[in-house]
């Protein structure tokens, strides 16, 4: 084996049933690749994932690992022992400079020869067995876990993502398998995780729909379709197009071979039955061209064109509405009202409430103070986190036909149960599966299947891209784009809030929900120059006799004066927004004065922002003096 490479993988295939998910693929994984897995939910990810950690899992093939190589498997819901402490987890990962702080203490208890505890001591060195308590705490802090004494049965499902990643993390392994390591992470978290492994020496190899993710981490592409492996070296962007060329390739081939076979077929049935050299030669071919000519592929794709019902003049409105528990703050006098086509994303820390206020608008739990008034026509689709419930016994074609036999698309174009099931990639087959046999991803296409085949026009969608592949993910995209009536989602897929949200609610904590009007990627710009700024202003500047305002001596007579009046100018712009704002809590407000204030607004913003930049321009010349 190559000194660099981690493990050789040489033609392996697995089957259930007479399901084949791959077979006879081939790969290796060098030292420091990042690789991602990428194929349609149920093409046998996480199972080749399982499968490189236990090689029994493999039907045929064999897989070959570096010697002393540690390797380490992050499942999508990891789980610990229940009655463990966040300290106990972290302490008893496998890192080796634990093991060199015990043999040392061990020689150090005895009356050991000085060369013995030389040896001990020198390994603890080597392995960073001094510095392995400051690099617990470290984590710890960065990936905001809990206090060290809790108890893992209270923790919630990020908080046991999070304390799985930091162990991996204090353990360093040389390759980690990752299944969805961002599913139930908060977006700083995810960030935070982003710019951590672009960095981590090891190898990588994960499999995730986060495609800013795939974008800055990973390198290579594995990609699982039509039970053959490909492989592309580069990021998810050169997959994307390499991908394009190679099936543009394939369509000219498989064309080519067609007509080849058609040709050759004539040729058999017209030839005599001869058993010439040349002739066995020939039919030897016919049989090889026939192979490719008749070969199947599976290019389908999620497709969706429902029929949603039209939304009347009032749709939703929340009026002072708060919610709170003993323990937290989670919503205090929010009022907003949704406006026909409304696109919102809602973001914040885990915990923070935003699943309570969707429960809220579906009056699955009540607000303490403040009303929710909802439209005559709404009709809500809730795609929630938990998924189906109690559905585990029933066949995908019965839990499509609880809602009804048939759909009624756009045009008037009606589809049975049956074919709506086909146009979500559910054949004739796995229709009479039960759900309990459904890999997550299948699970989550099905659910989101019985939410839009009740033809809503409000769709309210929390955390929708967990575990869909990102050909289902394109598709949802592609229908939401269209999607006529109103969105409303959480998701942790930033990819997903850029591309469908105009406006986002930021719970930014104690029951505070801002409301930005920009992409998710504008708000993070919007945070890091507002921190910049804030940076800026909170460095002592050297004031003047005269007025004791700040004058630095290389701006010009017309910059000092620009320097003097930008504080107070943004000051009052300021406060002119918080001004407008009021118009929107208020109740008393007719449609006309809310359209003008949203106008205003955003003149406001603009201007804010460019006193804000100009204001910044101006302190680096101050800074260099």
């Amino acid at each position: 084996m190559d000194s660099k490479n981690l493990l050789s993988v040489h033609k392996i295939s697995k089957s259930f049933g007479i399901k084949t998910l791959y077979k006879d693929i081939t790969f290796g994984i060098h030292e420091g690749e990042k690789i991602a897995i990428i194929a349609k939910n149920g093409a046998g990810k996480t199972t080749l994932m399982r499968t490189l950690i236990d090689p029994s899992n493999a039907d045929t093939g064999d897989i070959v690992f570096r010697n002393g190589l540690k390797i380490r498997y992050l499942p999508q819901q990891p789980s610990f022992d229940d009655e463990l402490t966040v300290r106990q987890v972290l302490y008893q990962s496998e890192h080796e400079g634990f093991d060199a702080l015990k043999a040392y203490e061990e020689v150090m208890s005895k009356d050991s020869d000085p060369e013995t505890m030389q040896v001990a001591l020198d390994r603890v060195e080597i392995t960073g067995g001094w510095t392995i308590e400051s690099r617990i705490q470290e984590i710890h802090s960065r990936m905001n876990l809990p206090d060290m004494e809790r108890k893992v049965n209270q923790f919630s499902g990020g908080e046991i993502k999070r304390l799985a990643l930091a162990q991996l993390f204090v353990e360093e392994p040389d390759l980690i398998l990752m299944d969805e390591p961002t599913n139930h992470l908060d977006l700083d978290i995810i960030e935070w995780l982003e710019d951590y492994l672009i960095n981590y020496k090891g190898a990588l190899l994960m499999i995730t729909h986060d495609r800013y993710f795939l974008e800055r981490v990973c390198g290579t592409m594995f990609e699982l379709e039509n039970l053959q492996f490909y492989k592309y070296e580069g990021n998810y962007s050169y997959y994307l197009e390499q991908k394009e060329l190679r099936e543009a390739n394939e369509a000219v081939s498989l064309h080519k071979a067609k007509r080849l076979f058609k040709k050759e077929l004539d040729w058999i049935r017209k030839s005599p039955s001869a058993r010439t050299g040349k002739s066995k030669d020939r039919i030897d071919r016919f049989k090889d061209i026939k192979k490719v000519a008749n070969q199947i592929v599976d290019n389908k794709e999620v497709s969706l064109s429902l029929n949603s019902q039209r939304l009347g003049g009032k749709i939703l409105e929340l009026h002072k509405i708060a919610k709170s528990y003993p323990d937290k703050l989670l919503i205090e006098n929010f009022s907003y009202i949704f406006k026909k086509g409304e696109r919102a994303g809602i973001v914040g820390p885990n915990g923070c409430g935003k699943s309570t206020l969707l429960k809220l608008i579906m009056e699955i739990d009540t607000p303490d103070t403040g009303k929710i008034i909802t439209g005559e026509t709404v009709i809500f689709g809730h795609y929630t986190q938990d998924g189906m419930i109690d559905k585990n016994d029933l066949k995908v074609i019965e839990v499509v036909q609880e809602i009804g036999e048939y759909i009624t698309l756009k045009k008037g174009h009606k589809l049975t149960a049956s074919q709506l099931c086909e146009r979500f990639l559910f054949d004739g087959n796995q229709q009479y599966s039960y759900v309990s046999t459904l890999s997550g991803g299948e699970r989550r296409r099905l659910f989101l299947l019985t939410i839009l085949m009740k033809n809503p026009n409000f769709l309210i969608l929390d955390e929708p891209t967990n575990d869909l592949d990102i050909l289902t993910l394109q598709a949802l995209e592609d229908f939401l784009e269209d999607f006529q009536g109103c969105l409303l989602i959480v998701s942790h897929d930033r990819y997903f809030l850029d591309k469908l949200c105009q406006h986002l609610f930021i719970f930014e904590g104690e029951g505070q929900i801002k409301d930005f009007n920009g992409s998710y990627y504008e708000w993070r710009e919007e945070k890091k120059r507002l921190a910049s700024i804030n940076t800026k202003l909170s460095k002592p500047q050297k004031l003047t006799k005269q007025n004791n305002l700040q004058v630095p001596p290389k701006l010009s007579y017309s910059e000092k004066l620009e320097w003097d009046s930008l504080s107070g100018e943004i000051a009052e712009l300021e406060k002119k927004r918080e001004e407008l704002n009021k118009v929107f809590e208020s109740d008393n407000q007719d449609s006309d004065t809310i359209i003008q204030a949203s106008k205003d607004i955003k003149g406001i913003v603009a201007e804010l922002d460019e006193k804000e930049m100009r204001w910044l321009e101006l302190s680096e010349i101050v800074d260099k003096s």
